[in-house]
């Protein structure tokens, strides 16, 4: 079989071997037209660069690391939208990404960059505070971008959505459609063990709203994922309805099974008390009945670290820098779940 390289692809496209170099880098401006003639000539020579004769040029591996959770308490389904979302946009700008999982602790930053397996990383799962990791990452040389506001994110890019927007959201709801109580049902303990951020974010804002309103406010907490869980929280729910209860669920995969449980034991979310969840749109949409949600925007936040790392990596250092937190800001949507105004 043939091997081509980036010569052959000049000569079909009719183009410098530079010109081939920047359309596969993205370094510099290049028209449409010529573009699209390398990328054709690309296809016909079916032409794949050397990775290790590309970074020896270049200086640059062209790989993003990408830190995730891993283990108990983890909601694995809630982190693939985060992680196909990365991994498109890398693809996208000819990069791949190299996984790690959190249980490494600092050492796989330190090993991320000190064998300058990647030109950049992105780091998740991040505790409110003492999170051991965030030192050691502003130490590096290799750009690192948080997907999470820790209190002290030693100047570290960070980008996420906005919880306490998220909970003030929810409460400015349901005080205005007239309720009297709410109650906040919790994360799993692990993952209240665990201080990640975004649970304390949500609920200090929820708590300090509520307040803002006049408002009773209940944590019921811990809440374990599974039906058991669900059955039983329901059924302390369901002892609270008298009046005009609204009920708040920050945790996406304890909606569903709340709502569920609630309407088994006859208590109709919408008519007898209601709930609003965090949770994204479309599940949101197709639950039964559809939900009244709080919207999470895992691949906005995905696309917007993106686009912070690579705003680090490629422009001149001149260049105005990407905020130092970055916020996707949620969207309510009112659908059944919540009981209107008296």
């Amino acid at each position: 079989m043939v091997a081509f390289t980036s010569k052959d692809v000049a000569r079909l496209a009719g183009v410098s071997q530079s010109t081939v170099s920047y359309v596969m880098s993205g370094k510099r401006p290049i028209s449409e037209e010529t573009r699209r003639r390398v990328l054709d000539a690309i296809d016909r020579l079916t032409y794949e660069p050397n990775a290790g004769a590309r970074a020896l040029a270049s200086q640059r591996t062209n790989v993003v690391g990408l830190v995730v959770p891993f283990g108990r308490g983890v909601d694995t389904t809630g982190l693939l939208p985060f992680i196909e979302t990365i991994a498109g946009a890398a693809r996208a700008r000819d990069h791949d990404v190299l996984l790690v999982t959190t249980d490494e602790g600092s050492a796989g930053i330190r090993r991320l960059a000190g064998r300058s397996l990647c030109d950049a990383i992105i780091l998740m799962d991040l505790h409110a505070t003492d999170d051991e990791r965030l030192p050691v990452a502003a130490s590096v040389r290799t750009p690192v971008i948080l997907i999470g506001v820790p209190e002290d994110p030693h100047g570290l890019h960070c980008v996420d959505l906005d919880f306490g927007q998220a909970a003030r959201l929810a409460v400015d709801e349901l005080a205005a459609t007239g309720h009297d109580r709410l109650v906040l049902v919790g994360h799993p303990g692990e993952i209240i063990e665990r201080d990640l951020n975004y649970v304390r974010r949500f609920y200090d804002a929820a708590r300090v709203a509520a307040a803002g309103h006049g408002l009773p406010l209940e944590v019921v907490a811990p809440v374990e994922w599974g039906r058991a869980a669900a059955g039983e929280t329901a059924d302390r729910l369901a002892t609270r309805v008298a009046g005009r209860l609204g009920v708040i669920i920050p945790a996406s995969n304890t909606v569903q099974p709340v709502v569920h449980a609630l309407t088994a034991r006859g208590v109709v979310p919408g008519r007898d008390l209601s709930v609003i969840g965090l949770l994204t749109d479309a599940a949101a949409a197709e639950a039964e009945p559809p939900i009244t949600n709080v919207s999470l925007e895992p691949r906005d936040v995905s696309r917007r670290a993106m686009e912070t790392l690579f705003r680090l990596l490629e422009q001149p250092a001149e260049a105005p820098r990407p905020p130092r937190v970055d916020l996707v800001a949620p969207q309510l949507t009112r659908r059944q779940t919540v009981m209107p105004a008296p």
